[in-house]
């Protein structure tokens, strides 16, 4: 096996894609009663005789714009896969640790990831006995920042990073997707979303939504704001495709205009990516 091989074989294990992440906290939230009453995309209330407390589909979409800001840490978490970190626009940086894979795993991937606009820097760990066999594999397993080629990493969502678009997992491209949904409680949601344009928001890749099928037109999902009216959960319930069990992914958001500048990592920490690197991901 070759070093491209074993990237493609991890990034496409990977249920997430890695540029956006896990540690999530509470619950995913429950439905409501029969009373409860179930909004439309459209807005429309169920005959249910009980008044619709707002628009819960509007809530949502306005619940994404203070991402936009770019101050946040969020976390993302789903089937073996997990991304946490933070982003900070005013810095124009961000950061994120990302996991494909455990201890027991035949390959896994553990990557440190920082970007500071020009710069962005990646710490890489392979193991497993499958990376144990590539003798490649310890030109990557340096235990110091790689330093990226801007030109070489643009478009790629497990190195690279858009400024313009600072949401790793698009929560504001799903959110529009919701197809129905229903206030549970105070600030709590739950309904159901279209997913097929999961790939291109970051939260889920191609492979996976195909398997769906048409499933993914109606994905359940919870949601839950903060006090503030700003999302802080997002759980989507995919339901069993083909070989692939029924799965969870969650995603987090938190610390909303109090996130910090990424840490540049020290000069003496830090080599040129080899071209095995950009094999790996390509």
């Amino acid at each position: 096996m070759t070093v491209r091989r074993l990237g493609a074989g991890l990034v496409a294990a990977a249920l997430i894609t890695p540029a956006l992440a896990a540690c999530a906290s509470g619950g995913t939230g429950t439905a409501g009663s029969t009373a409860t009453p179930t909004v439309t995309a459209s807005g429309t209330a169920s005959p249910s005789g009980a008044p619709a407390a707002g628009d819960a589909k509007q809530a949502l979409l306005d619940s994404t714009k203070e991402i936009s800001n770019g101050n946040f840490r969020f976390a993302l978490a789903g089937v073996g896969s997990t991304v946490e970190g933070q982003v900070h626009q005013p810095s124009q940086s961000a950061a994120m640790k990302i996991a494909i894979g455990g201890p027991s795993s035949d390959l896994a991937m553990k990557l440190d990831v920082i970007h500071f606009k020009p710069d962005s820097w990646v710490k890489l760990e392979l193991s497993g006995p499958t990376a144990n066999s590539l003798p490649a594999i310890k030109q990557l397993n340096l235990g110091k920042y790689q330093h990226l080629d801007q030109a070489r990493i643009k478009g790629n969502r497990n190195l690279g990073f858009d400024f313009d678009k600072v949401d790793p997992a698009g929560s504001a491209v799903l959110t529009q997707g919701i197809t129905e949904v229903r206030s549970t409680g105070t600030g709590t949601y739950a309904g159901t979303i279209d997913v097929t344009k999961a790939a291109e928001a970051g939260s889920l890749n191609a492979a996976t939504i195909a398997a769906l099928g048409t499933q993914a037109k109606t994905v359940p999902f919870t949601a839950k704001v903060d006090p503030q009216g700003r999302l802080s959960e997002l759980v989507l319930q995919l339901p069993a495709a083909g070989q692939t069990a029924a799965q969870e992914i969650k995603m987090t958001y938190s610390d909303y205009g109090a996130a910090t500048a990424a840490q540049k990592p020290p000069a003496d920490q830090v080599v040129e990516a080899p071209a095995e690197l950009y094999n790996l991901f390509n």
